[in-house]
């Protein structure tokens, strides 16, 4: 064995017992910072490769990599450690590895604090990256080097452990920078409501049945959504069970175009443009033409509906560019990411006199919203003072 794997073996858990002792531990820390690698390329639900975990340390100090891949090791020291409500859980951009964490065991870590969604509140701007908070914060630099790893290999290489192991050991100054920040600004409360979602268990539950309404159609016939919700249906059960990616079955165009010519046997599924070849025989075929036949079959009453409410809405549009500016204007006042505050839906929303919409709960109407509203009943006009955008009352 090289030195250079040794090195990389000392800092990786492969047995229960390593686990456990890590996470008692940190148990007594205030927080711990958590990421993973996967592969998802070949499989419906994400492959864990490795998972790499940290507590308040300097440099590789009380920092870890997990190797779930090793025979015998259980997750159930870390899955307890995700319960322990007096240690922060730390993730960035935490969605994909909080599914992973959820599908295994059901388990969401609580409490959860994810540093992409402090960022933009912070006004670090959208979706920022992880390298960018690095940079930025840390002073730091990553190797990127080995971004493209196929973390189901072994054994790892020294780079490719220091690369997944920065993952986690930046983390800690990120988080402790943004925590600060947040609690001097007197912005938590706005965090922990845009975490909702993140810890609502519904966010990674995929349902067969509602799988359709992902699928982008121009077409509102009640029939043909029938047919493609079939179809849609279908393949997300047969990628589940099988646990192949949906897409390795058949995209979302060669579904539509299904939906549309509704093949009645395997000599019409022959003539299709958009079909993967390995989609016109056996079980595949079979469940296509099943599909359709029961979106043909389907009652008129239980029909899809496809949403009239957008057709209906009628936009003012000087109103709507008049609301974007005044979004730019508070989004650069609170130094919040504008698109956190209010999709441009919500805008066109807004002026088509829509009043259910998030920016005008919480701390975005706050922030935005209760403005809007005002500017929507002319009650307040836009100007300009100097380099800003202002609002003046109107009689």
């Amino acid at each position: 064995m090289s030195p250079q794997q040794r090195k990389s073996d000392m800092q990786t858990i492969t047995t229960t017992e390593g686990l456990a002792a890590f996470c008692d531990k940190a148990r007594s820390q205030p927080y711990v910072t958590v990421d993973t690698e996967f592969l998802r390329e070949r499989t419906y639900y994400s492959q864990l490769c490795l998972i790499q975990l940290a507590y308040p340390g300097k440099g590789d100090e009380n920092a870890v990599l997990v190797d779930p891949l090793s025979e015998g090791l259980s997750l159930e020291p870390l899955y307890a450690l995700f319960q322990n409500t007096e240690v922060v859980k730390v993730f960035h951009a935490a969605r994909q590895d909080l599914e992973i964490f959820y599908v295994d065991k059901g388990i969401i870590p609580e409490p959860l604090f994810d540093t992409q969604v402090a960022a933009m509140v912070c006004g670090f701007g959208e979706q920022v990256g992880y390298e960018t908070l690095v940079r930025k914060i840390a002073r730091q630099q990553l190797d990127k080097s080995s971004r493209f790893t196929d973390w189901s290999r072994r054994p790892l290489t020294e780079a490719q452990a220091k690369y997944a192991l920065a993952d986690v050991t930046h983390l800690r100054e990120i988080y402790e920078f943004l925590a600060s920040e947040l609690k001097k600004a007197g912005r938590e409360e706005w965090v922990e409501e845009e975490l909702g979602i993140l810890l609502n268990p519904e966010t990674y539950i995929t349902r067969p049945e509602e799988a359709w309404q992902r699928v982008r159609t121009r077409t509102s016939s009640g029939r043909f959504l029938g047919v493609l919700r079939e179809l849609a249906r279908f393949r997300e059960s047969y990628a589940q069970t099988r646990n192949v990616p949906r897409n390795r079955i058949y995209k979302d165009d060669a579904m539509v175009e299904l939906a549309s010519t509704k093949p009645k046997n395997h000599q019409d599924l022959s003539r299709s443009r958009l079909l993967l070849r390995e989609a016109r025989k056996g079980d595949i075929a079979d469940g296509i033409l099943a599909a359709v036949q029961a979106g043909l079959n389907c009652p008129d009453a239980d029909l899809p509906r496809p949403d009239k409410d957008d057709e209906k809405l009628q936009v003012n549009p000087a109103l709507a560019d008049l609301l974007r500016v005044l979004l730019k204007a508070k989004s650069d006042t609170a130094g919040v990411a504008a698109k956190l505050i209010a999709a441009t839906s919500e805008l066109d929303a807004l002026a088509g006199g829509v009043r259910d919409v998030p920016s005008l709960h919480g701390w975005r109407k706050d922030v935005f919203g209760a403005e809007a509203l005002r500017l929507c009943d002319g009650e307040i006009g836009l100007a300009t003072k100097g380099q800003k955008v202002i609002t003046v009352e109107l009689n």
